[in-house]
């Protein structure tokens, strides 16, 4: 099916009046005096598309000290057009494309809709068609795919609109361009090719999740295609587009991961990253011909993130304990090339122009949002094509994080980042721990940290615990199946550490974190209660094995193999031994809980069964659901919110001794309590899809 959408303009307005419309709403709800008696059974109020309990109203002068941080802006880098390039920043309630024709100059907006727009793959080839992106509805990562026409500023939608695709990678010549879909039987992942006129043929249909295209060979007879089993295990193959044969490029003797994979500008190497044979990832090629493996570049203890060919160039960074390092070879005599100076950051999104004459990227700090840069290969100039607004903030006012190493249970030193406010101290401590559970946490900018150590005096300590990627893969498998609840323990020292600093205050000290991060959270209460204040805690998982009988099919089997599959009687024994939800008896401090309504991944049951169980033992919760959400909150005005609603709960329950009293809400509209099945079957929450694997 395929139907075409005119210019934008017309429902610009309409998307306009409909921000502002749920701006006030918002503003009326922070005003507004929410909360009821404390100890009774809190109702929900309806705000725009939020669904809040228990959360009382937010002070004035609270959201006027958090407006210049939630107002700053990032850019991120999705591909040249012509001379310029094609971005994707915020000037609303949600992310839209953008194109910038000249360094520093106006970004022209290219989309104008009520969801975010994030995501294009530019076509290789000057072309009207110009770029392809993807858009899905509330949150559910049921991304659908269109084409942007540069010349008509028409959108054309390419695909179905209820199945699920990603993973687009154009052909040499711009003609055609393949991806993922799950529209056979809403499991599998199938790789389908669509040519511009709209025509369609199968690439691949094996069956089972993970497959994924990387790259179309020079002469477009081939594809790369991986399968993605685990972060520790997947599988590089090629498709013979002629004949539809597949064939294994590598050897699975032994497993490794495989993180990306490209053709040489000749088409006789495939370039691959991968930790095979090594403990970190390297840089390999593979000559087609022969098979024969060659290292091309890797470094023992740091793995390499990315890497983008064109030409005769290749450039790639190396993730250096948690910082970037950005790297140029001349092929194919790999001879590293010297370039410009750069500041300590994160760079991410390498592409080359089509010409090959420049290397764009986007580079991120811990004090400054993410912009757009470029090196020019003749002249060695750094071109910075945007700057984002830090929302009325100073770059030199932005507390940067400090790196430490604390020792665990097992004599193994845990990385850690951190932002220790001004003054003396002791301060009182957030910990904030990622998701994944094979995230990283990394210093990139985050207005909400810099809020609170700047505003709040709250110190903010981010751990990678064992689990987390970019040590290497012996330290990625720790967590893993039945030594899931190590990685637990190394929060317990990281307690014991907070106690040994005289400016962190560890007897205040708030767990937070989302996604696996907020089944941290909780597991963090159960076993360390007595020494934490209260826990955040955003789309979590409470009990593992809900959770992996309702997270969507198309993504749990990948889940299984990191988590453990809850059909196997031991395992299934183990994982509601440690689920939260089974010893919720253990949890008594304050929580304040987010969850998105269309989560695909930690579907809304789990937040659902976990505020139930803490509300049965009359442990005060503030309970945030937003209606047109998934995996986190996208929208300003929802992110406004909660960020609000969490400043005030840490004031509560960190600042302010430890304020255990609960509130309840007294709404304009009362809503039922959902009728999630929980424990026993799927939550009725919207079909929905999944950007990557985790949590």
């Amino acid at each position: 099916m395929r139907t075409r959408n005119t210019r934008f303009h017309s429902r610009f307005g309409f998307w306009i009046a409909r921000s502002k419309l749920a701006s006030s709403a918002l503003a009326l709800c922070v005003a507004m005096a929410c909360a009821g008696a404390a100890g009774q059974q809190p109702e929900r109020a309806v705000v725009g598309q939020l669904e809040i309990e228990g959360v009382p109203p937010v002070p004035d002068a609270l959201l006027a000290r958090l407006r210049p941080y939630q107002n700053t802006r990032q850019a991120s880098f999705l591909g040249w057009i012509g001379d310029g390039v094609l971005i994707a920043t915020r000037f609303g309630n949600t992310t839209q494309l953008h194109r910038v024709e000249t360094p520093l100059g106006a970004r022209r907006q290219l989309t104008f809709f009520d969801e975010p727009v994030g995501t294009a793959q530019v076509s290789p080839v000057p072309a009207p068609e110009g770029f392809i992106y993807a858009r899905d509805v509330g949150g559910s990562e049921f991304y659908q795919l269109f084409r942007f026409n540069l010349a008509s500023g028409d959108s054309a939608m390419l695909t179905d609109g209820k199945s699920r695709y990603s993973n687009v990678a154009w052909s040499r010549d711009g003609r055609e361009f393949a991806y993922t879909t799950t529209e056979r039987n809403g499991r599998d992942w199938d790789i389908h090719i669509q040519d511009l006129a709209g025509n369609t043929r199968v690439a691949l249909a094996v069956g089972g999740s993970g497959w994924h295209a990387t790259d179309w060979s020079p002469d477009g007879q081939r594809l790369l295609a991986i399968r993605y089993v685990s972060i520790n295990e997947s599988y590089l193959h090629e498709v013979e587009l002629q004949t539809g044969a597949l064939r294994q490029l590598l050897s699975d003797a032994q497993p490794a991961a495989i993180t990306d994979a490209a053709y040489g500008p000749t088409g006789k190497y495939v370039y691959f990253t991968s930790d095979m044979d090594a403990e970190t990832v390297a840089l390999h090629r593979v000559r087609r011909a022969d098979g024969v493996i060659d290292v091309v570049a890797g470094d023992s203890q740091w793995g390499i993130e990315q890497f983008a060919i064109k030409g005769t160039r290749l450039a790639f960074t190396v993730n250096e304990d948690g910082f970037s390092r950005l790297h140029l070879l001349d092929l194919p005599d790999l001879t590293p090339v010297t370039l410009p100076a750069l500041p300590s950051g994160l760079y991410f999104s390498l592409k080359f122009s089509a010409d090959g004459s420049r290397l764009g990227f986007a580079m991120n700090r811990a004090a400054a949002p993410t912009d757009v840069y470029s090196i020019d290969f003749g002249d060695g100039a750094i071109t910075r094509w945007t700057r984002s607004e830090p929302g009325g903030l100073r770059e030199e006012s932005m507390a940067e994080p400090e790196l430490v190493h604390y020792p665990t249970f097992d004599g193994r030193e845990i990385p850690a980042f951190v932002y220790v406010p001004a003054g003396d101290g002791p301060h009182p401590v957030l910990m904030e721990i990622h998701g994944g559970p094979e995230g990283q946490y990394r210093p990139r900018f985050s207005y909400t940290t810099q809020f609170l150590v700047n505003e709040l005096g709250i110190a903010v300590v981010a751990p990678n615990v064992r689990g987390s990627a970019g040590y290497g893969k012996a330290y990625l498998k720790l967590d893993n199946g039945y030594l899931r609840e190590d990685s637990v323990k190394d929060i317990g020292a990281l307690l014991d550490w907070i106690a040994t600093r005289d400016d962190l205050d560890a007897k205040r000290v708030v767990v937070s974190g989302g996604s696996y991060g907020g089944y941290m959270v909780l597991a963090s209460l159960v076993h360390f209660g007595d020494r934490l204040t209260a826990g955040v805690e955003r789309v979590g998982i409470s009990n593992f094995v809900t959770f992996l009988e309702n997270t969507q099919g198309y993504r749990r089997d990948l889940r299984r193999v990191e988590y453990g599959d809850e059909r196997d009687p031991d395992m299934r024994e183990f994982l509601e031994r440690i689920s939260p939800l089974n010893r919720v008896e253990k949890i008594g401090r304050p929580m304040l809980i987010a969850q998105g309504l269309n989560d695909p991944r930690v579907p809304a049951s789990e937040s659902e069964q976990i505020v139930a169980a803490l509300r049965e033992r009359d442990v005060p919760v503030w309970y945030v659901l937003a209606r047109d959400e998934g995996h986190g909150f996208r929208k300003k005005v929802n992110r406004d919110y909660l960020t609000a609603a969490t400043a005030l709960f840490l004031e509560r329950h960190l600042l302010n001794g430890g304020d255990h009293g609960g509130a309840g809400v007294v709404s304009h509209q009362r809503v039922p309590r959902r009728g999630f099945s929980g424990r026993d079957g799927a939550p009725p929450v919207p079909e929905a899809g999944g950007r990557s694997q985790a949590p």
